[in-house]
């Protein structure tokens, strides 16, 4: 179970920007046909067309920036995104049930199991692919053992969650500088 994000906001400005074309394009047509004064003038534009030479500088910089918008959403489209649930590993190994957890519940309830150690005043925690990295703060001067509670804190709680692929640990402890 490897749910990806959705790529929603790639496809809405792509949506977007065709559906200004489209609506521009008809609101002129239907101006044309009426007898109006279009919007945007087809005479204009096919004289700034015809004007308008291959080599000149603004043409290549509107192939660049069209190439690039072009790749950005190609690329987009196709690499994969960060995962938005963790697998877990089943419990009954005869059984075949796919089960998951979000990135964010198992970065909160980890993050719980580092303010329940003692002497940690604050904990901020990143989940990568392989590795989770808690930065504690505490108020303690001497920090001794604060680094190895909070390690074995996290390793109890990945016990009891079971992640499919179990992320490496990493610990930083900031502490105030002593005063004597």
């Amino acid at each position: 179970m490897m749910r990806r994000p959705r790529r929603t906001a790639p496809a809405v400005v792509t949506a977007l920007a065709l559906l200004s074309v489209c609506v521009l394009t008809a609101i002129s047509v239907i101006q044309l046909l009426a007898g109006t004064r279009p919007l945007i003038s087809y005479a204009a534009i096919a004289g700034l067309a015809h004007t308008t030479r291959w080599d000149s500088l603004g043409v290549a910089i509107a192939a660049g920036v069209v190439m690039l918008v072009g790749l950005v959403l190609l690329f987009t489209a196709v690499l994969p995104g960060r995962p938005t649930v963790v697998p877990l590993l089943a419990t009954d190994t005869g059984a075949a049930i796919d089960a998951g957890a979000s990135r964010r519940s198992l970065r909160s309830t980890l993050r719980a199991a580092v303010h329940a150690v003692d002497g940690v005043t604050a904990a901020k925690l990143t989940l990568r692919r392989r590795t989770v990295t808690a930065v504690v703060r505490t108020h303690r001067t001497t920090p001794e053992g604060l680094t190895e509670a909070v390690h074995a804190a996290i390793e109890r709680r990945l016990d009891q969650v079971s992640p499919a692929t179990r992320p490496a640990v990493r610990v930083r402890v900031v502490a105030p500088r002593s005063t004597s």
